[in-house]
C-alpha cells in the first residue's frame, strides 16, 4: 500500500473543533458516516489526574454504543493509566500507542471492523491526534485541552499548533461546536 503525501496544513488543521468531547454527538457522527472512533484519554476525556471516567464520560460512551458507534481508546500514556481509566468502560484500549504513527490506529480499526471512510479520531493535540488521523485520511475531531500541562515542552507544542487553529477558524468562521 503506497502512502499518500499530504501538505502540512492539511495534516495539522482539524476537520472539526468542539468545546468538549460530549459536544460530539452520535447524531453528528452519523451525519458524517462515522461508525467508529479512536479516542485519546488525557486532556480529551479527562485531565491527567482523573484516574477513572466520571458519569458524564460513561453516559457519553453509552450514547455512542446505543447508536451503534464503536470506540477504542488510543493513548500515548502508559498501561497502568490506560488500564485503570478503561476498567469501567471495557473498551479496546491501546496504551503507548506512538501517535502520530499509524500502526496502533490501524490495529484498532481492524479489530473494530472499520475503515478510513467510517472512522474518526478525537483528541486534544494537533501534533499527535490530528496528525495521526490525517496520516490515514481520517477525520480529526479536536477539543481544547481540559487542563493543559505547563511544561516548556507542552507550551512549545501548543505554540506550534496556533497557526493551524487560526487557519481552522478562518476556514470555518470560528465555528467551534
Amino acid at each position: 500500500m503506497k502512502k499518500k503525501k499530504y501538505s502540512l496544513t492539511y495534516l495539522l488543521t482539524p476537520d472539526y473543533m468542539f468545546e468538549k468531547f460530549d459536544s460530539i454527538t452520535p447524531a453528528f457522527l452519523t451525519s458524517l458516516g462515522i461508525k467508529a472512533l479512536l479516542i485519546d484519554i488525557d486532556n480529551t476525556l479527562a485531565p491527567y489526574e482523573q484516574p477513572e471516567p466520571d458519569e458524564r464520560i460513561i453516559n457519553w460512551f453509552a450514547a455512542l454504543r446505543a447508536e451503534g458507534i464503536s470506540a477504542s481508546l488510543i493513548s500515548n500514556n502508559h498501561p497502568p493509566r490506560v488500564e485503570l481509566f478503561n476498567r469501567s468502560l471495557g473498551l479496546d484500549a491501546y496504551p503507548d500507542s506512538g501517535k502520530p504513527k499509524s500502526r496502533t490506529l490501524l490495529i484498532a480499526m481492524d479489530k473494530m471492523g472499520s475503515n478510513t471512510e467510517n472512522t474518526a479520531v478525537i483528541g486534544d493535540q494537533l501534533l499527535t491526534d490530528a496528525l495521526a488521523a490525517h496520516n490515514l485520511g481520517l477525520i480529526a475531531l479536536i477539543v481544547p485541552p481540559i487542563k493543559d500541562k505547563t511544561t516548556l515542552f507542552f507550551k512549545f507544542k501548543r505554540w506550534l499548533e496556533k497557526p493551524y487553529i487560526k487557519k481552522y477558524r478562518k476556514q470555518k468562521g470560528d465555528n467551534i461546536k
